[in-house]
């Protein structure tokens, strides 16, 4: 095994101790730095991005499963740079720039160093920022799975259009799916408030709508077209409000799927609608991370980002994540 350049033994690191308690829950403690095992590298932390998943988990909403035990470290999505690699370990070496995306069970990205698996790991060239790169992970790949894999939308290639709607398309999610729809040849509606319309609509959406208004509460297309896939980023809509919009074989994939939203899934099976209400949760791949990686650094998509914290500050981000209106993703920096 290469040695590190760890510092020391000891981080800064920010963590909770039980369920509940909000961003006056969490605790800045001195911890050892931790050691990668067989294929993991050792990454000292130049960004942190926060998702509202983070949050959620602490508020209970996978109990008993998540977290795995406690005190947990939150936070998944990491930019920095290795200063150790364990056994095993082909693709990384000392001073090597990367992303990655911890296991949301074991958690540690808000800490100044965190081990993550190789697998889960990609180079981050010089032409995508610490910043950027640790603001892809879990929002990227879950806008590109839910239109890729779920909604069958090629990226590649131009297929015949397909008509997408994103529902709070200037959240962290929704920013990158609009511009990722845009890629695969979608004619893309977006939902946002008021102050963000011309923002999503610079991401390349072809109409937005106000989500305040009579139209945008109906989700109703300005040009009336119907939809071939929901991309829905947000909660609280009823699937009464997606019916009348969708087309003949449309789909609504949820990213934040609840209980009604399963039980709908499961009338729609067993009723053999041809309309579809899809529960999704991210299931991470390390090459759809490089691929995303690499269409920042073409330029083909950009990040946007709400805000930037210091680690001693990280409550008040996760304040501000909480808020639930973040415009693009928050940023805390070691």
């Amino acid at each position: 095994m290469e040695q590190s350049k760890k510092e020391g033994k000891i981080m800064r690191a920010v963590r909770y101790n039980s369920y509940g308690g909000g961003a006056a829950g969490l605790k800045h403690v001195e911890i050892p730095v931790p050691s990668p095992v067989k294929g993991e590298v050792l990454l000292k932390l130049e960004a942190i991005s926060l998702n509202p998943f983070d949050w959620k988990v602490q508020k209970g909403v996978a109990r008993p499963v998540l977290p795995r035990k406690f005190p947990y470290t939150p936070a998944v999505d990491l930019a920095g740079e290795v200063v150790e690699v364990g056994p095993g370990v082909q693709n990384f070496k000392l001073g090597d720039k990367v992303v990655a995306v911890l296991d949301f069970m074991y958690g540690g990205g808000l800490a100044e160093y965190a081990v993550a698996k190789e697998s889960l790991t990609v180079l981050r060239p010089p032409e995508v920022s610490a910043v950027d790169g640790a603001a892809l992970p879990v929002a990227g790949l879950t806008a590109h799975q839910a239109l890729v894999q779920v909604a069958g939308i090629n990226l590649h290639d131009n297929d015949p259009q397909k008509n997408i709607l994103i529902t709070a398309a200037s959240g962290g999610v929704g920013h990158l799916a609009v511009q990722l729809a845009k890629l695969g040849n979608a004619h893309v509606t977006a939902t946002c408030g008021a102050r963000n319309l011309d923002l999503v609509k610079s991401l390349g959406a072809d109409e937005v709508i106000d989500y305040k208004t009579p139209e945008g509460a109906a989700l109703k297309s300005p040009s009336g077209k119907k939809y071939d896939a929901v991309i829905h980023c947000a909660t609280g809509i009823p699937w009464s409000t997606f019916a009348p919009n969708l087309s003949k074989k449309g789909m609504v994939i949820d990213l934040t799927p609840t209980p009604s939203t399963f039980l709908t899934y499961a009338v729609k099976k067993l009723t053999l609608s041809k309309q579809n209400l899809v529960p999704m949760y991210c299931n991470p791949k390390g090459e759809n991370l490089d691929y995303l990686v690499k269409l920042v650094k073409e330029g083909k998509i950009k990040t946007i980002i709400d805000s930037k914290y210091p680690l001693s500050k990280a409550e008040d981000a996760w304040e501000k994540s909480m808020g639930g209106h973040a415009t693009g993703k928050i940023i805390i920096e070691p």
